[in-house]
């Protein structure tokens, strides 16, 4: 019986995904085989022994302490893609937000409260609605950073209704490429992105190098007038920044999921409390992806979208099933091959695969290893971790 802890309220449509005769899921489990969570931070708990496996419903993984778990062989999943048209439909509400002054206008009419004469209301909504227009997204130019599974998504939308789409990623893997229109256009760098785009849309991971992406010098490259949204993470807009640019009219307004106290109150600035994939359709589809690849882990061994491993799959074979965690270092593999030939175990198809300091081994053999055999692949220099799946 393998075991799944949980934590938050991870949506029934990914659990049910766990045949209960041969999981045991909950969030009060003792010894866990693997973690299944949403935003709840794992930097300050002691992980248990037991645990092989973290899996985020989510992209990012902030709350999970990605480093010291790779240290200890614990894989950790994500969830990229599976919020993304979430993302994507509140990315089309912030564009609309910010080319015409809706909430102002909702604000204003929900404020007459004190006129009851429907025809004199009438006159005054028509007499104040010009201090409420706005221009149209169409024909403007829409600048996207970074062109993975929402960036690719949001550049296709914007196409679609009208809008020119300049992109910018360096880091363009070779499926957002085929998922990306022939009608974006490539930017050279950032800064030209900037200087040439209406709006601005970020999607890009936080990690160092995005880290303020947005500051002072790239800034000074906006177009006058362009509007920021920003639906990735707080930390790659330098708010300090964002504020100077406001100031100075080079920025026309700023629109963010990740509110802070220096933004709040400013007319400017439309905040939204992190609601990019709070909807039912994305906890599910998030839910259902972590648990799928937990399973296969679990199970196979096989890894399909890590943060810290690479990704892996190997089909079963007849035999048994022997994956390991190694230092990304020489000779390591061979010695481990060395002790199943001296105990006379025939390997049947092995795959190894590496990223960054770590490496990952799937090797099928033949024979079942016994305790003694695993132990002295354990004691084996460099590696981390292993297992024998049945």
């Amino acid at each position: 019986m393998r075991k799944i802890r949980t934590y938050n309220a991870i949506s029934a449509k990914g659990l049910n995904r766990f045949p209960r005769e041969t999981y045991e899921v909950a969030s009060e489990i003792n010894h866990p085989d693997a973690i299944l969570l949403r935003s709840h931070k794992l930097h300050d708990e002691v992980l248990p022994e037991s645990v092989v496996a973290v899996a985020r419903a989510g992209a990012g993984v902030n709350n999970v302490p990605v480093e010291d778990y790779t240290k200890k062989g614990v894989v950790v999943f994500n969830t990229p893609g599976a919020n993304a048209n979430a993302v994507k439909e509140l990315v089309l509400a912030g564009l609309l937000l910010g080319s015409r002054d809706i909430i102002g206008g909702i604000s204003f009419a929900n404020a007459q409260t004190e006129e009851k004469d429907n025809a004199v209301l009438a006159k005054l909504m028509e007499k104040s609605k010009k201090q409420f227009a706005g221009g149209e997204i169409q024909g403007k130019t829409l600048g996207v950073v970074g062109l993975g599974a929402i960036g690719s998504m949001v550049a296709n939308m914007a196409l679609s209704l009208g809008m020119n789409v300049i992109g910018y990623d360096p880091a363009l893997s070779v499926d957002a490429a085929w998922r990306l229109s022939r009608d974006v256009k490539k930017a050279e760098n950032l800064q030209s992105l900037l200087a040439n785009s209406d709006f601005i849309t970020l999607h890009v991971p936080a990690i160092d190098a995005t880290r303020h992406l947005l500051n002072n010098e790239t800034f000074a490259s906006l177009k006058k007038g362009a509007t920021l949204l920003n639906f990735a993470r707080e930390e790659i807009v330098d708010t300090d920044a964002a504020i100077g640019a406001l100031d100075a009219g080079q920025m026309k307004a700023y629109i963010s999921d990740f509110p802070c106290a220096e933004l709040i109150g400013r007319d400017d600035v439309i905040l939204m409390p992190h609601i990019g994939a709070s909807t039912a359709e994305a906890e599910e589809n998030c839910a259902v992806m972590a648990a799928n690849q937990l399973m296969d882990f679990l199970e196979n061994g096989n890894i399909t979208n890590s943060v810290n491993f690479p990704q892996i799959y190997m089909e079963r074979s007849s035999g048994h099933r022997i994956t390991l965690s190694n230092e990304n270092v020489p000779k390591v593999l061979g010695h481990v091959l060395s002790v199943l030939a001296d105990n006379n175990i025939n390997v049947i198809d092995m795959l190894n695969k590496s990223r960054n300091d770590i490496a990952y081994n799937i090797i099928d053999v033949e024979q079942a290893p016994s305790d003694d055999v695993i132990e002295a692949i354990r004691n084996v220099e460099s590696v981390i971790s292993i297992r024998v799946l049945s």
